[in-house]
């Protein structure tokens, strides 16, 4: 399945490494991996779940990473979401279709709404910092540095995946972690709303 997931295919692993902080077990077990999808079955393999998402959220195209983010909040969203929030995800997935500045921008408006406290705001936040400047509009530009976009992604999925029932976590994780790969093959990644 690795040589499907051509989403990878121009993600150098040891350059990307450094931007995902592994802890160094978990550094232990991917250290014979020459690609990041032999890293993440490794890191599966090995019950290092979170490490694994953290590698797809920083391996994936930007767009590709915040429809993913997009995916898992969802999954795990309740049906009383609270409005802000939806908003949010709604403006990071309009984002990923259509990937302009405005867009960008909207969905930044979007997470301040919310209070940054949930996986719909860092799915917007991760838009965000997709774009070429940070700075407020009509000013000179300031780039987000490369990694901001997949650190934004880290912190919605491992939101989604401890909200309402942590005890769920695992079990969400690896959802995630196929979706993710679904994504990567070129998939739509969505997961059906989680049952309650």
């Amino acid at each position: 399945m690795s040589d499907a997931l051509t989403k990878f295919n121009a993600t150098d692993l040891a350059a990307l490494l450094p931007r995902v902080a592994l802890p160094p077990d978990a550094a232990l077990v991917i250290r014979d991996c020459a690609t990041v999808p032999a890293a993440i079955t490794a890191l599966e393999s090995g019950d290092f779940h979170l490490e694994a998402t953290r590698l797809i959220a920083h391996a994936l195209p930007k767009r590709e990473a915040v429809w993913w983010a997009c995916m898992c909040a969802l999954h795990t969203a309740p049906s009383d979401l609270p409005e802000p929030d939806r908003a949010a995800r709604e403006a990071a997935e309009l984002w990923v279709r259509q990937p302009s500045d405005p867009v960008r921008r909207t969905a930044m408006e979007r997470a301040h709404a919310t209070g940054f406290g949930t996986p719909e705001a860092w799915s917007a936040v991760a838009a965000f910092w997709s774009g070429e400047s940070m700075a407020p509009k009509g000013q000179p530009p300031v780039p987000p540095a490369p990694h901001l976009t997949g650190t934004a992604v880290t912190g919605a999925v491992a939101l989604a995946a401890v909200r309402g029932d942590a005890s769920r976590r695992t079990a969400r994780l690896q959802r995630f972690l196929a979706s993710g790969r679904n994504i990567a093959a070129g998939g739509p990644g969505r997961l059906s709303a989680e049952d309650t």
